[in-house]
């Protein structure tokens, strides 16, 4: 795979031709890159994405990938030069988004004079692989949302373009415009002529219209809208006990169903003959699922609306999407048709105020927008999907590349594609629906369109339905007899809870305790958002408290007399208290008891992220708007703060007020809190080498040591990355999100752009190799398809840091591959637990069954787990301060199978699991190479205690009785 952004001598001065030919065709008005107006106010529909990026994690969801293959000749100067032009004429993709007085704004920014265009050399295979790195790549509202463009070569006749917008800044319609922009520009380049295109609207005058608009319309539909939704609750679905282990990798599913092509002529026919489009009939088949597979009668199913209305808005580019909640009674078992008439006339009704931003909508109706649980009123949604928007390029056929940009925006959503090959579709969120039950839903849909197709005078009763009803989790029982409480139950059927009572105070509220299996696991406030997301309001303690030992009586019951907080929790107080308090106070106009419900007090996203920022700056502790809408009430929310001031104050920190460099050889740390890093630590400790160590708040004083200076911050903070890395003479990077290699990419490239002196060591991860078709996998070896997201971006962090290597004043560059590390370290012990090989792990200690692949499954003679020690892997990075490797090395202590390794574990934790073979491999125990690592193979060599057994030892413990 190679890269070019060079253009040759000839092209340089075919360049020079067509810039001297544009000049003679100055750009229209409307393509001015002036900035005019100044800052305006964010539209509803970007306030809601907006808030969704400050409400913590917003990841690659809300990304939009447009990706097409196009068969023919590309100039990639003239693309380049036709998306400078885009980028010109459409103020909304060069917009940034900020902040002021609590309320975001967007400011338009100047048009860069050329846009990149980054050029891959690689096969059609990789294409997808590369534009879905491409799409989980993130985007700095605050810095602007220009799009990124890539171009996978294939052969000189054969491309992927892949075009990535953040959604803030456009939607479906608005991709049909820009295809159709780029094509005219793109031509107009290569001919070097002025384009043919009228002057577009800008997308900031849409939002100053719909800021000034409101008065009595507004209030109407607010009326209207709250008056129909009165009463509404999400519909149920079942949730899961816990993520799925593989939840991050993959966080959505979709299902794809083949439908005949009758079908959908049929459908088309049922709809006229009731006065409704395709697109009406499609949603009742959405509503006729959800009511099959839940049983429910009362629905709200939400649909994307639309803003382009006129001649005003044609060839507007930018966000114009709303949502409409439809709310539709299928009770009475009425057959299909005339739920189709319902579903008809709840559509029509919605369009009568469809311009009603949904947010508002939100807003008005408080505590009713969620169901008990805390779950959105819209979870569900429906649509029918066109052909797909491909780029149009003069001289090249273009195919449309569908690209996962890896998660969805809705728990559930139901589709009908509208195209030669018509299918059905279910898109899920992998937390919210097991996949399993989802493929039945799908199978179960896809036949339901069927039956109404042939027969649409079928009652509900006698459509298909999944095999298994969506219902909430029952609550697992426990003990038996009335004492069981069902937050008691699901406590206690929680993986990391040995053990767990609730208690009810007289006079008090509902209270939970609990008992952690290990030192390390879920927080209070985790727990108490597992019992939200599973129970109604009333059976949800007040709070979760967690123990060392469970008191009991002789009968084995709680002991109420020896449990804390009984008989009654006393108010918070202190100054976080005050400030909970007032902040609830100064946002929601209202004096908060300790346990009111913050959307019962009509809270919201958007006062959920003030709150947080008001708190956060007041009492300079980290608090983000998903942590208040997850702790919910004043005194879950002290505890939070209590709970992270402590672990701020429980050592003095050394936070770095130093001047730049002020010590020489200070080498800047990352991710020293965690356990690669923490052995780092210590090993340049030994070596009386100065350390900068960047860590977050919370945990800085983790790290607090002689020769440790700390400044404070994390692999989101870019500006505070880049000053981290100018005062540092050499940088090691172990930091890793592990979960958000969008995150982790990002961050290299901003280390890399301050990178300015000194070497620079990068942790990397065997995972880079992907999956090599030998067994014996060399230092160096290329990368092999498939690559997991967290592969491929350690992979491209390499590549960032090896290209500028040796340039600008830059020393040399080492990317140190790691396989499963451990070490005794709070961290690797948890990944031990619940990491790669805790499916063995948990069996030994529940006693169940070790099933592990037999050799000679699929081909492979061998399945087992490489492994490093963490004080093994800290000596061999630190050496490449002192000698890089000026590429890739492995650093690998050695190499067990998974039956050595399972028999290991059952001894050191004295089970007597039964150990077998399987032909069956499970994808956590897919792994069948051994990585050569020769290059560091001095500082490698093992010292006394680094052996397999000892250091398992060290982590597990001994075995009983020993």
């Amino acid at each position: 795979m190679s890269t070019d952004r060079s253009t040759a001598p000839a092209r340089q001065e075919e360049l020079l031709r067509r810039a001297r030919a544009r000049a003679a065709h100055p750009a229209p008005h409307g393509a001015a890159a002036a900035v005019s107006q100044g800052p305006a106010p964010l539209s509803h529909a970007q306030r809601r994405m907006w808030l969704m990026d400050r409400m913590g994690p917003g990841g690659s969801a809300y990304s939009v990938p447009f990706a097409t293959r196009l068969r023919g000749p590309l100039e990639v100067d003239a693309l380049s030069a036709a998306l400078t032009a885009l980028v010109r004429r459409h103020e909304i993709l060069r917009t940034r988004y900020g902040q002021r007085d609590g309320e975001p704004y967007q400011e338009v920014l100047p048009a860069p004079a050329a846009m990149e265009v980054r050029v891959v050399t690689a096969g059609a295979t990789e294409a997808v692989a590369l534009a879905e790195a491409e799409a989980r790549r993130p985007f700095d509202l605050s810095a602007g949302t220009l799009p990124r463009a890539l171009v996978v070569r294939h052969t000189e006749q054969d491309h992927t373009v892949v075009l990535t917008f953040h959604h803030i800044s456009i939607d479906g319609p608005s991709l049909e415009t820009v295809s159709a922009e780029l094509g005219e520009l793109y031509a107009a380049a290569r001919a070097g002529r002025g384009p043919q295109l009228p002057e577009p609207p800008q997308y900031a005058d849409f939002a100053r219209r719909e800021d000034r608009a409101g008065g009595d319309r507004l209030d109407e539909g607010l009326r209207h809208w709250t008056g129909r939704l009165e009463g509404a609750a999400p519909p149920r679905l079942p949730g899961l006990a816990g993520p799925p282990a593989d939840a991050a990798d993959r966080p959505a599913g979709t299902h794809t169903t083949d439908l005949d092509p009758t079908v959908l002529t049929a459908l088309r026919e049922l709809g006229r003959q009731h006065r409704a489009t395709l697109f009406t009939v499609a949603l009742t088949a959405a509503f006729a699922a959800l009511h099959r597979a839940t049983g429910q009668d009362d629905l709200v199913i939400g649909i994307a609306g639309t803003h382009r209305r006129g001649a005003a808005m044609r060839g507007l580019v930018g966000l114009c999407v709303n949502t409409l909640p439809l709310r539709v009674d299928a009770s009475g078992d009425p057959s299909f048709a005339a739920l189709l008439d319902r579903v008809r006339d709840a559509l029509l009704d919605a369009q009568q105020y469809r311009e009603v931003p949904f947010d508002l909508v939100l807003e008005r109706l408080g505590a009713a927008a969620r169901g008990t649980d805390g779950t959105a009123l819209v979870r569900v949604t429906a649509d029918v999907l066109g052909e797909p928007t491909a780029l149009e390029l003069p001289g090249a056929v273009g195919e449309h590349l569908e690209v996962g940009a890896g998660g969805a925006k809705f728990d559930l959503s139901f589709g009908l594609s509208d195209t030669g090959r018509p299918t059905a579709l279910v898109q899920y969120r992998r937390t919210a629906l097991d996949d399993p039950t989802a493929a039945e839903l799908a199978a179960a849909h896809a036949a339901l369109l069927t039956a109404v197709a042939e027969e649409p005078a079928r009652r509900l009763s006698q459509l298909p339905a999944p095999a298994r009803q969506l219902s909430p989790l029952p609550a697992p029982a426990h003990r038996t007899g009335p004492a069981a409480h069902p937050a008691e139950a699901l406590l206690c059927a929680h993986p990391r809870v040995a053990e767990a009572a609730v208690v009810a105070p007289p006079g008090g509220p509902l209270l939970a305790y609990a008992v952690l299996r290990e030192a390390i696991g879920p927080s209070p406030a985790v727990l108490l958002s597992h019992l939200r997301a599973r129970l109604t309001r009333d059976l949800v303690p007040a709070a979760v408290t967690l123990l060392d030992v469970l008191p009991r009586t002789a009968d084995g019951a709680a002991d109420p007399a020896r449990l804390p907080g009984i008989p009654s929790l006393p108010a918070p107080d202190g100054p976080h208290a005050e400030a909970v308090g007032a902040a609830f106070t100064a946002l929601l106009g209202r004096t908060p008891a300790p346990d009111d419900d913050f959307f019962a007090l009509g809270g919201h996203s958007l006062l959920a992220v003030k709150l947080a920022e008001r708190l956060r700056r007041e009492l300079t502790l980290p608090l983000t708007g998903l942590d208040i809408m997850q702790a919910r009430t004043p005194r879950a929310i002290i505890a939070l703060l209590d709970d992270r001031a402590a672990q701020r104050a429980a050592t003095p920190t050394r936070t770095a007020t130093r001047p730049p460099r002020a010590r020489a050889g200070t080498v800047l740390v990352t991710g020293a809190t965690g356990g690669v890093g923490a052995f780092v630590l210590r090993e340049l400790a030994a070596r009386g080498r100065p350390v900068l160590a960047l860590a977050r708040p919370e945990s800085a004083h983790l790290v607090a040591a002689e020769g440790v200076d700390v400044v404070e911050g994390d692999l989101t903070d870019l500006d505070g990355l880049r000053k981290a890395v100018c005062e540092a003479d050499a940088v090691i990077h172990a930091a890793s999100t592990f979960t958000r290699p969008e995150v982790d990419v990002a961050a290299v490239e901003a280390m890399a752009e301050a990178w300015s002196q000194g070497h620079f060591v990068f942790v990397s991860s065997v995972d880079a190799y992907g999956h090599p078709a030998g067994g014996a996998v060399a230092e160096e070896s290329a990368s092999c398809a498939p690559l997991s997201p967290y592969g491929r971006a350690k992979a491209d962090c390499e590549q960032l840091l090896l290209r500028v290597a040796g340039t600008g004043g830059r020393g040399g560059a080492s990317a140190v591959r790691s396989p499963l590390v451990w070490g005794p370290h709070d961290r690797l012990r948890d990944q031990l637990r619940w990491g790669a090989t805790g499916r063995l792990y948990q069996a030994a200690q529940e006693g169940r069954p070790l099933e592990v692949p037999r050799p000679g499954t699929g081909g492979h003679d061998w399945y087992g787990a490489s492994w490093v020690h963490a004080a093994a892997l800290a000596r061999a990075v630190v050496s490449c301060l002192d000698a890089p490797v000026h590429g890739v090395a492995n650093a690998v202590s050695g190499h067990v199978s998974w039956r050595d390794l399972a028999a290991d574990l059952a001894r050191l934790l004295g089970s007597d699991s039964p150990i077998g073979e399987t032909d069956e491999v499970h994808p956590d125990l897919d792994h069948h190479w051994h990585y050569q690592a020769d290059r560091l193979a001095r500082p490698l060599r093992p010292l006394p205690g680094e052996d397999r057994r000892s250091v398992l030892t060290a982590m597990v413990g001994s075995p009983p009785g020993r």
